[in-house]
């Protein structure tokens, strides 16, 4: 009569045979899941030559549509795609959604983190108040507010500065394109710290003029994240979407084993 403890025996030899993996080494499998959030005066369209590179390496990845009506609710929209993927995520985002990722992202489908050239605030901080220790971005110099207080930018500004190293037919559409965001979101402040308990990435942009590249320098030291610095303008996910794809695969690969 076989025992208890020769049938569990037997039962992990099967498994073996069966080429099924012990769980402890399943569990530091690459992620496959990838949702990217966009930041402000953009859409999920912002993301498509990253979505590419990545779909091409076989990632399931999904771009939120953020509304930018309220931090409140490009949050719940973030979070409603997280809600959909099946598995462990690496969750990405640029300039504003570094916010929205930072409160989402403690949803414990998220792996890591992926910041590009992106806001990390702390418990309290406001991003309206984050880049006063630092010169004043030129893309801000006069933005548009509307009577309804939201905020877009001129063609002048997203040619010259916020995207400077596009071309300018490119610069001008994504200026044709964008989409303005609520100006009291920058006023939101987070409540939960992704951060401070997932493995981050941090992607500077070193000749950003959106956001002080020393204070996104600053962020990535805070949170201690592995750091990459591309020679671009604020939006290195268009201007170089291979660097950027490398990060996230990078993240991906090692999020499991942090």
């Amino acid at each position: 009569m076989n025992t208890p403890t020769k049938l569990g025996m037997t039962f992990a030899a099967l498994t073996l045979a069966a080429g099924l993996m012990p769980a402890a080494q399943a569990a530091a499998q690459p992620v496959k899941n990838i949702v990217l959030v966009h930041g402000a005066f953009a859409d999920g369209s912002s993301w498509s030559k990253v979505i590419e590179i990545l779909q091409a390496k076989g990632y399931n990845v999904t771009a939120v549509q953020n509304p930018l009506t309220s931090f409140a609710d490009d949050v719940a929209a973030t979070r409603r795609a997280l809600a959909q993927q099946a598995g462990p995520v690496i969750l990405v985002g640029h300039s504003w959604a570094g916010v929205v990722i930072t409160e989402a992202g403690v949803d414990p489908k998220v792996a890591g983190l992926v910041y590009v050239a992106a806001f990390a605030p702390d418990t309290g901080e406001a991003v309206g108040d984050l880049g006063k220790n630092y010169p004043a971005p030129p893309t801000f110099a006069s933005p548009i507010v509307d009577a309804q207080g939201f905020m877009s930018l001129s063609v002048e500004a997203i040619v010259k500065q916020f995207a400077w190293d596009l071309p300018a037919a490119q610069a001008r559409l994504l200026a044709a394109t964008q989409k303005p965001i609520a100006a009291s979101a920058f006023e939101a402040k987070v409540a939960n710290v992704a951060w401070k308990s997932k493995p981050s990435w941090y992607i500077v942009a070193k000749q950003d003029r959106a956001i002080a590249p020393d204070e996104e320098r600053f962020f990535a030291n805070r949170m201690n994240a592995t750091t990459t610095e591309l020679d671009t303008s604020h939006v290195p996910m268009i201007s170089k979407p291979k660097d950027v794809s490398a990060v996230i695969i990078d993240a991906a690969s090692k999020a499991q084993k942090n």
